[in-house]
């Protein structure tokens, strides 16, 4: 029950080793944006396992605290969650929550915006609808239609001298269209001065997502790669949370421990819970529990994290897989992997195009490739064989 560590998709640890920098720039864009001031948004990039949810999290929840208007989203390929279906409804109630603090003329405004709805269909695509309270027509642009939107929410904000913030994870998987619109509401509010804030995570092929709808999206976020911990930092992820409930690592335990995670947040966090719960005590943890931990830590991570992605892929794209492994953890060049298949580029590119649909590669740049989550090549060499 005393255990410190959180393993699981966005759950927040006990300690946000290694993040100090980015949390740092968030609480100046929030004093920066309450004088009135331009910013711009936070987008988090980085593979799965390092993260982005967490600290995408963090920075809501900081933005609450200073009464913002928050709201976060998630894209899904599956458009099983609309990922920016609920984005006017929930700012607009948001909004209608603080109408006693709101001028004459901004309710007004914000009667106006109430019936706003986005809805991202299946494929990813995003469309716009309008039904206004007041003399006031949709263009039926989603473009034109989202940047008034944003001004409109942002000016409302600033009525109660608050701003506005819009996280949206996993925004690599929104279309183009849909990106286009949204780069352009980051961007006009910005020019307006506007505290309308966008603030998203992905992978790290996402800037270059974002920069191909927009052009200038390249200046219009403030870009924060997130990588692995360096070993201090990541020492301090296992040690803090168990020192706070009386118990020391020893020196050995501890570099097993940071060996065997590579200075990954969530793989720290598993093997820091798997140590734990095998630990016999009283107060210190032994490089015996250390091996224990890391042994049950690593089970837990092949028979869900990497399994629940090998199990998705086809008999053929595991093959694909298979091959990009011979590169480790990558990434690899497009040409090689077809040569290692026996198959031409062409041939292979229906498979490459259905394993990045399913998450489980992105492309870095032309011509590459790469796993999304860390440690899934090691994860391949090891199970791919089994029938």
């Amino acid at each position: 029950m005393a255990n410190p560590y959180s393993p699981g998709a966005g759950l927040r640890p006990a300690v946000m080793a290694g993040r100090e920098s980015e949390l740092g720039a968030f609480d100046t864009l929030i004093a920066r944006t309450e004088l009135g001031r331009a910013v711009r948004g936070p987008v988090l990039t980085g593979l799965r396992g390092v993260g982005k949810t967490v600290l995408l999290n963090e920075l809501a929840r900081r933005a609450e605290a200073r009464d913002w208007v928050v709201v976060q989203l998630e894209v899904r390929k599956d458009g099983s969650t609309a990922a920016l279906a609920a984005l006017t409804q929930a700012l607009a109630a948001e909004l209608r929550r603080r109408q006693p603090k709101i001028t004459t003329a901004a309710r007004k405004a914000l009667a106006s915006i109430k019936g706003v709805t986005l809805t991202l269909d299946p494929t990813g695509g995003l469309s716009a609808s309008l039904n206004l309270d007041i003399e006031a027509v949709t263009s039926g642009d989603l473009e034109r239609d989202l940047v008034a939107l944003a001004l409109d929410v942002g000016r409302l904000a600033m009525e109660l001298g608050v701003g506005v913030l819009v996280c949206i994870d996993e925004l690599q998987e929104m279309d183009k269209t849909s990106l286009e619109a949204l780069a352009a509401a980051a961007h006009a509010a910005g020019q307006r001065e506007v505290p309308f804030v966008v603030s998203a995570a992905g992978l790290p092929n996402l800037p270059a997502r974002l920069a191909d709808a927009k052009s200038y999206a390249e200046r219009l976020f403030d870009y924060r790669p997130l990588g692995r911990l360096n070993n201090d930092t990541a020492a301090e992820a296992l040690t803090v949370p168990a020192a706070t409930a009386g118990v020391a690592w020893e020196p050995d335990a501890l570099s097993s421990a940071l060996a065997a995670a590579d200075g990954y947040p969530y793989f720290l966090q598993e093997f820091g819970s798997a140590t734990w719960d095998l630990a016999i005590g009283p107060g210190v943890i032994t490089p015996a529990d250390a091996r224990n931990g890391i042994r049950l830590g690593q089970q837990v991570l092949d028979s869900g994290f990497f399994r629940s992605r090998w199990d998705r892929a086809t008999p053929t794209e595991r093959d694909y897989l298979i091959a990009m492994a011979e590169d480790g953890d990558g990434p690899s060049q497009t040409a090689d992997i077809a040569t290692r298949m026996g198959r031409t580029q062409s041939n292979v590119g229906p498979i490459r195009a259905g394993l990045i649909g399913k998450g489980l590669i992105y492309p870095p740049e032309y011509g590459k490739i790469a796993f999304t989550v860390p440690g899934m090549a090691g994860f391949v060499e090891r199970h791919a064989r089994e029938t």
